[in-house]
């Protein structure tokens, strides 16, 4: 009897596991129409997963359009050039809509400027178009304690930007003029990307914030709206006719989450009532 339930039970799991791969087999075969969603959220520290996932959207011929949903403060320059560079090469392939969440400021800016429409909420906060550095001084606690720092270092300029003392003059112009440099090459991507004068964008790239109303007044955004109008937007330029397959990254499973009891929505659909204690039943 024992072992008719371990055999029933492991029928039971094959027939699950083969329910899950049809499912999915079948989504990603679907030959409908698609506007993919990709979303960006939080501070931007690391590109690899967003710029993966607009380059699979670009080879996919079934998604016809691609909404990046922006909910995001900003975050380091360098992923964010990145992810800029990913939507611009994804406008040349298919139609790129930005949806605005929240804050879409600094770089969640920069990486919105180059889609074909960007659509912000009236009360989104975006713009900041600027750059920053922060760098803490501790050296009066160092002294309050007596703590001391020896620094060895070759290259005179080696130890810039220490927290264990102030900024020097030339230190100072030093890590002014990078982020100068840096500023522009913002300025410039938002003026090529909007299609706007250098020096329109300039005039705005004080780091100030804007609201989405405010944004679409200065030209910073197209159009106010919420991300199922981004989609509509993204299936009307595509001409996708009726409505779209609104596809975005699947979750991943593993056997370990269906002895869990976290179930695919797919096959939760399929099967509702269906939980995975029974099967642990002897």
């Amino acid at each position: 009897m024992k072992k008719t339930c371990l055999v029933f039970s492991a029928l039971l799991i094959l027939l699950i596991m083969a329910s899950i791969a049809f499912v999915i087999f079948q989504k990603n075969i679907s030959l409908g129409e698609k506007v993919a969603v990709v979303r960006i959220e939080g501070p931007i520290l690391d590109s690899k997963n967003p710029v993966e996932e607009i380059n699979d959207y670009i080879k996919d011929p079934s998604v016809k359009a691609i909404v990046i949903r922006v909910d995001s403060p900003g975050g380091a320059v360098a992923p964010s050039q990145e992810i800029y560079e990913a939507v611009k090469k994804a406008t040349s392939k298919k139609k790129v809509v930005v949806s605005m969440g929240s804050v879409a400021a600094s770089g969640g800016y920069y990486i919105s400027a180059p889609a074909d429409t960007i659509v912000a909420n009236p009360g989104t906060l975006t713009g900041s178009i600027g750059v920053i550095m922060e760098i803490p001084n501790i050296e009066g606690l160092m002294d309050k304690i007596g703590v001391k720092t020896e620094v060895v270092k070759s290259g005179r300029h080696k130890d810039i930007a220490s927290i264990f003392r102030k900024l020097g003059k030339e230190e100072r112009l030093i890590l002014q003029n990078v982020l100068d440099d840096v500023h522009e090459q913002f300025i410039i991507a938002v003026s090529e990307g909007r299609d706007m004068p250098f020096d329109e964008v300039k005039e705005l790239a004080d780091g100030k914030v804007f609201t989405g109303k405010q944004a679409l007044e200065a030209g910073l955004v197209d159009k106010l709206g919420s991300l199922q109008d981004a989609i509509d937007i993204a299936a009307k330029l595509a001409g996708i006719k009726g409505e779209p397959e609104v596809v975005s990254k699947k979750e991943r499973f593993s056997v370990i989450d269906l002895l869990r009891g976290k179930f695919p929505k797919e096959l939760s659909d399929i099967f509702p009532s269906l939980k995975i204690k029974y099967m642990l039943t002897p």
